[in-house]
């Protein structure tokens, strides 16, 4: 299995891609890459079209997120086509150990989907749940469900934008218009993604 790290997309409140901002000193992508290299992971690569991912010392797959909802740019096109097992990770998300640890440990024969859930702990930095990786092993299974979330939303299925929340719920078969936080891999602990240059600072308060 293939660990992707996916870091794409423009974010206008940010002078560099927010992937690269630092949590104690440390960018958060570089952070990522030890935490699976501290649990044996060495089959590791990002994807991205910036150049300033180059610096970490795996390969970066240049991708385009080509999938546009409505005027904006969603997830659904931005997990890369391998024909392999593939572990896609959102690289804007600051990892515990702990949560690396159990991605990396969980078993499927299918398709896993990791993230926090709701009611979030009192102390998570947001108000609601956040993903943070798809374990997969079925490729074929895994891509017709994106265009499927893509068909959905077209028809109007959802009650939102159709992003990572709804591609699950496509593969697990469940009701369109509400989100079920019960039937995935929970992990509640400070494992969050940053949207917000001030979540930097909140972060590393609740960095080990």
């Amino acid at each position: 299995m293939i660990y992707l790290l996916m870091c794409g997309g423009s974010y206008p409140h940010w002078q560099e891609p927010k992937h690269l901002q630092k949590i104690h000193g440390e960018p958060i992508v570089a952070r990522t890459i030890r935490l699976l290299r501290e649990n044996g992971i060495e089959n590791i690569a990002i994807t991205s079209n910036d150049e300033r991912f180059k610096q970490f010392g795996v390969p970066v797959l240049e991708h385009n997120n080509t999938y546009v909802y409505g005027k904006v740019h969603t997830w659904l096109d931005a997990f890369y086509p391998l024909d392999r097992a593939v572990c896609y990770i959102f690289g804007d998300v600051v990892f515990s150990p702990e949560a690396i640890k159990t991605i990396v440990e969980y078993q499927t024969d299918s398709i896993m989907f990791f993230g926090s859930s709701e009611p979030v702990p009192e102390n998570y930095p947001k108000e609601w749940a956040e993903p943070f990786a798809f374990k997969v092993m079925d490729q074929q299974l895994f891509r017709a469900a994106i265009e499927l979330t893509k068909h959905y939303g077209k028809l109007g299925k959802f009650h939102r934008e159709p992003v990572s929340w709804e591609l699950w719920q496509v593969i697990q078969g469940t009701p369109l218009d509400v989100i079920d936080f019960t039937n995935y891999v929970a992990i509640n602990d400070y494992t969050c993604d940053i949207d917000e240059p001030e979540d930097i600072e909140l972060m590393e308060r609740l960095v080990e």
